[in-house]
């Protein structure tokens, strides 16, 4: 039995990014890929009706600590994704992964370090990462 090597998620599309290896067809085919996460999920709301979204303006106060607001904060999605959803979904954001990871490959960058380090970032600045 021959033995399996290994291979990292960025060394698999590598291999298999064969036709949109220009950098432009990369980044177009992951604008693409965002938009159409963004597609699945209004369909979700909209054509399944399997989740709403129910918007408003995120208020809390002021003296609340940091975990108290995280609790009180809202995603603004009821409902549970239905299996069709869910795996349309995950389809959708995989595929925008696969071209984040060829778009690394493309520019020199490994993958696996770049969410390492942002997993870092995030352990370390917490909330204040994206503020």
């Amino acid at each position: 039995m021959a033995e399996i090597r290994q291979d990292t998620f960025q060394d698999t599309v590598n291999q298999y990014l064969i036709r949109h290896r220009s950098i432009l067809d990369v980044q177009s085919k992951l604008s693409e890929a965002s938009a159409r996460v963004n597609r699945a999920i209004a369909k979700s709301v909209t054509t399944c009706g399997c989740i709403t979204i129910d918007a408003s303006r995120q208020r809390f106060p002021a003296e609340l600590s940091l975990a108290e607001i995280r609790e009180m904060m809202q995603t603004h999605v009821n409902g549970t994704l239905c299996e069709k959803c869910r795996e349309v979904l995950e389809t959708e954001i995989g595929s925008a992964l696969f071209y984040l990871a060829a778009a690394a490959g493309l520019l020199g960058l490994d993958f696996e370090a770049v969410l390492t380090k942002e997993h870092a970032r995030v352990a370390t600045l917490g909330v204040f990462h994206l503020t």
